[in-house]
C-alpha cells in the first residue's frame, strides 16, 4: 500500500521548536521530490518547503525561510521538517506530499499542490502566543 504518514505535530509556545517526520512506504522514495504544505483554518493550502532526491536540494517559502529546515534520509524513507522559532501564524495542519522525478519544481520555487502525486494525512501544529 502506498502511504505517506506525517507525524510530530503538537501544541507548543511561541519561539519553541518542533520536528515533523514524513515516513513513506509502498513506493520508491528515492525517485520522489518531497514537499511540505500547510493549511490553516479558513485559509488555502500553502507550500512550506521541498527537498529533492538524491542531492537533497531544498527550497523554502518566504514565510518560513530562515526558521524551518527540511531534509530527508532516503535510507529510512523519511523526510523531516525542523521548525524553529515558531510563531502563532505557523498554526496549521501540516502535510507531506511526493511528486515523481519533478526535481525542477523544487529549484527556484515550491511545487504547486496539483503537481504532487501522493499525499499523507496531516499533523496538527498549534503555536500559542
Amino acid at each position: 500500500e502506498v502511504q505517506l504518514q506525517a507525524s510530530g505535530g503538537g501544541l507548543v509556545q511561541s519561539g519553541d521548536s518542533l520536528r515533523l517526520s514524513c515516513v513513506a512506504s509502498g513506493f520508491n522514495f528515492d525517485d520522489y521530490t518531497i514537499g511540505w504544505f500547510r493549511q490553516a483554518p479558513g485559509k488555502e493550502r500553502e507550500g512550506v518547503s521541498c527537498v529533492n532526491s538524491p542531492d537533497g536540494t531544498t527550497f523554502y517559502g518566504d514565510a518560513v525561510k530562515g526558521r524551518f529546515t527540511t531534509s530527508r534520509d532516503n535510507a529510512k524513507n523519511t523526510a523531516y521538517l525542523q521548525m524553529n522559532s515558531l510563531k502563532p501564524e505557523d498554526t496549521a495542519v501540516y502535510y507531506c506530499a511526493a511528486t515523481y522525478r519533478q526535481w525542477k519544481l523544487c529549484t527556484r520555487d515550491l511545487p504547486p499542490s496539483y503537481a504532487m502525486d501522493r499525499w499523507g494525512k496531516g499533523t496538527q501544529v498549534t503555536v500559542s502566543s
